[in-house]
């Protein structure tokens, strides 16, 4: 078997920011530290934090009050905010800086009294915060038929923002029936689906055609993770979104050539290597690794956090 491994993969800028800052939290701080949600959509980073003394929750009243709190890479909306602040915990914002973005979009759009078409998954920590800085002007979408159930005049000033893990192909198909239907309807500056986002499908898309299966690395609830599992079954592909090799099944890969692997943008490069070492040991494979693209981008550390990082 020959393993086709992907590049880009794995941890983005953003997931990095929120991990090393989590990790420098606890060093500093000391157990426990409370992250609102998960940190990132991936179990096997969770777990490994639970060890260290992290709690994750889902609400803030589940945090004593002067407690530090971290909130995670997905964002929190004003409310999130102002309960923390009314509990004085001391709040650590590790927020991907590309999601803050799209909160600045929403907060723009609204002050200027549009309304704002939000294409999303509904319940996803990311679309809750985004809505909740102008609840009263987003509209949640999910699909084309969501948009063709919308009804607008032309006298209504119309924006749309995405969330920043969709599918390209997917979001580019529901902006276009936007279009279609609102001609004057407006979008933000730059796009918002994140260069991580796109640049791991990218890879899966130029990739998976050489390969008789594909194996994503990413947890059930990583949206971006999904995308690349359903990417690659649009071109005809098995492919199969996984934790790591505990989840695959041995019979599935038997006979087969080649193989891709891939990571979400949550996933660390652990689990990736694992996985390699679970099909060597059974299929005698061999690993070519295909980069697609380049990334050097970094976000800094919330500033709370920067002086800790020089003197770690």
């Amino acid at each position: 078997m020959k393993i086709i491994l992907a590049a880009p993969r794995g941890f983005c800028a953003g997931v990095n920011m929120a991990v090393q800052s989590l990790d420098l939290a606890l060093k500093h701080f000391g157990s426990p530290i409370y992250v609102y949600h998960e940190i990132v959509h991936n179990q096997h980073v969770v777990q490994t934090f639970q060890g260290k003394g992290a709690v994750f929750v889902n609400f803030l009243e589940e945090i004593p009050n002067g407690s530090t709190v971290l909130f995670s890479a997905h964002g929190v909306s004003p409310e999130i905010r102002r309960v923390a602040k009314e509990r004085e915990l001391t709040a650590i914002d590790a927020t991907c800086p590309l999601v803050t973005k799209v909160h600045l979009e929403a907060i723009k759009f609204a002050k200027d009294h549009y309304t704002i078409v939000l294409i999303g998954h509904d319940g996803h920590d990311e679309v809750i915060g985004t809505m909740g800085e102008a609840p009263e002007a987003i509209i949640l979408v999910e699909n084309s038929e969501d948009v063709d159930a919308l009804q607008f005049s032309q006298e209504t000033k119309l924006a749309f923002l995405t969330q920043t893990t969709l599918s390209v192909d997917d979001a580019n198909r529901i902006i276009s029936r936007l279009k279609e239907r609102f001609p004057w309807i407006i979008g933000p500056p730059k796009e918002d689906i994140c260069y991580a986002t796109q640049n791991r499908q990218e890879a899966v898309k130029l990739l998976c055609q050489r390969a008789d299966a594909v194996i994503v690395l990413g947890s059930q609830n990583s949206s971006n993770s999904q995308r690349l599992r359903e990417l690659a079954e649009e071109f005809g592909r098995p492919a199969y979104l996984v934790d790591g090799p505990h989840d695959l099944n041995e019979e599935n890969f038997r006979g087969l050539e080649t193989v891709l692997i891939t990571a979400g943008a949550s996933a660390p490069e652990l689990v990736v290597q694992n996985t390699i070492q679970w099909l060597k040991d059974r299929f005698d494979a061999s690993v070519e690794e295909q980069v697609v693209r380049e990334e050097q981008v970094y976000f800094p550390l919330p500033r709370v956090l920067r002086g800790l990082a020089a003197t770690k």
